[in-house]
């Protein structure tokens, strides 16, 4: 990693940076069949992969009961965080719960109303990492949107981490199975003898979670095609370098294709960060991975001529998480629209929305902020519209409605209103 000019970079590296992907072309093929053979063979072809992919022989496939021992069993100081990070979470999305409107105009009642999905799938991934906050992120919001039946699942181990499996329990999933990969996906998509199909599977994973969800796509509703985790920095003469490199270190650990980015307008301060990305990163237990990440194409520290163009830097990178560390945290997010999740000033890392401050993790990556939100209570409801017309209210729309059937050609349309009037 080196300190680049953000006015010089070439047209290679803008490519770089500001249309990242997923990476899921390139596996999608082996992705189908694997979708395909659990949708057709059910619980065989899941044992079959929990072999081939997890080297575990797995017989029961559900360990709800065993979610609810490791709540019990773990120490006292992880349930509380657990707990603590629960209720945070659950204070948030609570509030994003949508309430029935509607309102009265010339004869209209026109109005909103708003209905839960009956089930939903959540993934909690396992691997290099446990995630039991990622857990939450998907529980919590599904329950606080009045979901009835909360699927989790999580990669099959000859030891499942318990932290993984407690907070399952105490986001307040009804099922879990030990299922992971593509496989977990096809399975709460099209269900099998052991799993039972649900309305709309969320939660982060890697790339096979991640292709296998947009091969699922239409057949059941996903909440986003995530990829690798990102974090863009920015930051005024103001900022601290040593803050700085925290922010982008602590991103990296999670993937080693993550995209870490700090920008500023201040030469020096770059300097310094780069500085200080080197003298953390060997104190850092997944050096290795951090490293690979900063090492990545989409990766950098970068000078910009103005904080103006900083910021148009930040909006056209489209980060998963900002950053901001200035003296005027709130006028630069104001010229900023895209991106996941923001953290303004000194105290706010990045890790507190990972974990505890309540909002959710589970954000659009790859610039899909442009177009996306992150996972909210809004992803497990669905509305309706309602209307009640008068006489008077239809009379006063009977021409417009009938001129447009009319000239649309249906016919049948302008009859059903007229038919109404035929009285008159």
């Amino acid at each position: 990693m080196d300190v680049q000019s953000v006015s010089e970079l070439d047209p290679a590296k803008r490519r770089a940076l500001f249309e990242r992907d997923a990476g899921l072309e390139e596996i999608r093929d082996d992705v189908a069949e694997i979708v395909h053979r659990v949708r057709n063979e059910g619980d065989v072809a899941l044992r079959e992969y929990c072999r081939k992919f997890d080297d575990v022989e797995v017989g029961n496939f559900d360990i709800t009961d065993d979610a609810e021992r490791a709540y019990e069993s773990i120490d006292d100081d992880v349930r509380e965080a657990i707990e603590t990070a629960a209720d945070n979470i659950r204070e948030f999305h609570q509030r994003q719960v949508p309430e029935d409107w509607s309102y009265e105009t010339e004869g209209r009642e026109l109005g909103r109303r708003f209905y839960p999905l009956d089930s939903a799938g959540v993934y909690a991934p396992g691997g290099t990492a446990a995630y039991p906050s990622s857990a939450l992120m998907g529980i919590v919001p599904a329950k606080a949107a009045g979901v009835e039946h909360v699927v989790a699942v999580t990669p099959p181990a000859d030891q499942i981490n318990p932290v993984t499996l407690a907070a399952i329990h105490a986001g307040g999933a009804d099922a879990v199975y030990q299922i992971g990969g593509a496989q977990a996906i096809s399975a709460m998509a099209y269900g099998t003898e052991s799993i039972d199909s649900v309305d709309v599977i969320v939660g982060p994973g890697n790339r096979w979670v991640t292709a296998a969800k947009a091969e699922v796509r239409g057949d059941v509703k996903i909440d986003m095609l995530a990829g690798p985790s990102e974090v863009l920095a920015l930051a005024d003469d103001s900022a601290d370098p040593e803050r700085l490199a925290a922010e982008t270190i602590a991103q990296a650990e999670h993937d080693p294709h993550a995209a870490v980015v700090a920008v500023t307008d201040d030469p020096e301060l770059a300097d310094a960060v780069l500085e200080e990305i080197e003298d953390q990163v060997s104190e850092r237990e997944r050096e290795d991975i951090i490293r690979e990440a900063l090492d990545n194409e989409a990766s950098g520290v970068f000078v910009a001529r103005s904080m103006s163009e900083a910021a148009l830097f930040a909006d056209q990178f489209a980060p998963e998480h900002i950053y901001i560390e200035a003296e005027d945290e709130d006028a630069l997010l104001d010229r900023i629209e895209n991106y996941g999740s923001a953290f303004l000033g000194a105290h706010s890392p990045v890790a507190a929305g990972d974990y505890a401050s309540g909002t959710n993790h589970v954000l659009p990556t790859d610039a899909q902020a442009r177009i996306a939100s992150g996972l909210s209570v809004d992803t497990f409801v669905r509305s309706a519209t309602v209307q009640r017309l008068s006489e008077d209210g239809l009379s006063e729309l009977r021409g417009t409605i009938t001129t447009l059937a009319d000239r649309e050609g249906l016919e049948a349309h302008a009859h059903s209103v007229d038919v109404r009037f035929e009285d008159d």
